[in-house]
């Protein structure tokens, strides 16, 4: 994994990074995430060998937190690997896409997980609800704080129970069994996975050679979030597509915030694109728009496909005929290289550059480290509790009034 960083760190914030440095390994000592990686995964290994033959997929009931990482994980794994079971993610309320779900799955070969941190997550105990209606309690388990109304549910049913870290948020819990059972389960390494993530902790937190990348990019975007306060990940590949959206979740519940002891409201809004696609819908506001973004580009060195334009000319479009021949892979890379040079001459956008070797477990057990530590160095330097969302807090609240209302 390489991280290009294509601006300059005024030489005056460079004597910042020591003490950013020692601030992150402080917070390291009580914020759960950070030691995932190196968690015992054979209560999950022994788990997966009692799955018989019937058990066909896997349905992952959960919103948020509670399924974006694995999602995120199983998709971009998607292209390359033959999964052993496939897995199904009921992660919201819209009676359309629940019935469009459930029509894809034969009920009686089916295993639920339904998975919430607080244990009474509204939409993921509407969701349980529906589906215990349909199916036997034997078809489900459950991953939720040990201590959690659903915890104790699950005890009644005699269930199966995983915990999730009480100082782990949702957000940052792709790790743990959160993420890590329902990947198990669909035949995905997740030794392998823990490995990229591991890399990237020893790496920075070892001296290795993305601490200083790392800490230099965190500094450059807090000193400049007011004025460059949208970042946009630019990937170029469809496996990114829902890894960007677990990206979008990551930096916006835990970077938008009010600062500590302050009334003053900062963040740093995330937005996900795909290319080449978005090429042709948001590149226009990039380059002659306001002022006020970063770009990350995100791609692949070695895709291991040998798929080539055909050498054949067509008539009126002979102009095209420079494309004869060429491998999509670098098509796709030269596309990349186009428009982050196009964005180079302007001057006055800030751009790095993430490339990853191959798609492999591996490589997505680093890019989500990597990310996790880079919004821990953001929060930490523009002053924001990373891990809450008294926002989201507000909007339930008025949620359950609202429906308490409805039965009153």
């Amino acid at each position: 994994m390489e991280n290009n960083l294509y601006f300059e760190l005024k030489p005056s914030l460079l004597k910042y990074k020591g003490e950013l440095f020692n601030a992150i390994c402080e917070e390291k000592k009580n914020i759960g995430y950070y030691s995932l990686p190196f968690g015992d995964i054979k209560p999950l290994i022994d788990f997966e060998k009692g799955f018989g033959d019937n058990i066909e997929c896997i349905a992952v009931i959960g919103i948020g937190g509670s399924s974006l990482g694995a999602k995120a994980v199983y998709n971009f794994l998607k292209p390359v690997k033959e999964f052993k079971r496939k897995l199904y993610f009921f992660e919201t309320t819209d009676p359309l896409n629940i019935a469009e779900l459930e029509n894809r799955i034969d009920l009686k070969k089916a295993h639920f997980l339904i998975v919430s941190k607080s244990g009474s997550t509204l939409e993921t105990i509407a969701l349980f609800k529906y589906f215990l209606n349909k199916c036997d309690k034997e078809q489900f388990s459950f991953i939720t704080e040990l201590d959690s109304p659903l915890a104790k549910l699950a005890e009644t049913m005699d269930a199966k129970i995983f915990e999730i870290p009480k100082n782990v948020g949702g957000r940052f819990s792709v790790l743990s069994s959160v993420g890590l059972i329902p990947l198990i389960l669909a035949g995905i390494d997740i030794e392998a996975l823990l490995n990229g993530a591991k890399k990237v902790h020893n790496s920075f937190f070892n001296d290795g050679y993305l601490k200083d990348t790392l800490l230099k990019k965190a500094l450059f975007f807090a000193k400049n979030h007011q004025e460059y306060n949208i970042n946009l990940l630019f990937a170029y590949s469809e496996s990114f597509k829902y890894f960007v959206q677990w990206y979008i979740q990551l930096w916006g519940e835990s970077l938008g915030k009010k600062q500590k002891d302050s009334i003053f409201n900062v963040g740093v809004t995330p937005v996900g694109l795909i290319g080449p696609q978005d090429q042709h819908s948001f590149l226009q506001l990039i380059v002659e728009g306001t002022r006020n973004k970063t770009v990350t580009f995100m791609k692949i060195k070695n895709f291991k496909q040998n798929l080539k334009v055909p050498d054949i000319s067509l008539d009126f479009l002979q102009k095209l005929d420079i494309i004869n021949g060429i491998a999509f892979d670098e098509l796709i890379n030269k596309q990349s290289d186009s428009i982050k040079e196009a964005l180079l001459l302007q001057d006055d956008i800030p751009i790095d550059e993430i490339i990853i070797d191959e798609v492999n477990e591996e490589a997505i057990g680093k890019l989500i480290f990597y990310y996790e530590l880079l919004t821990s160095l953001m929060g930490i330097l523009i002053d924001v509790n990373t891990y809450n969302q008294p926002g989201v807090e507000l909007g339930k609240s008025i949620l359950k009034e609202k429906l308490i209302g409805r039965n009153g």
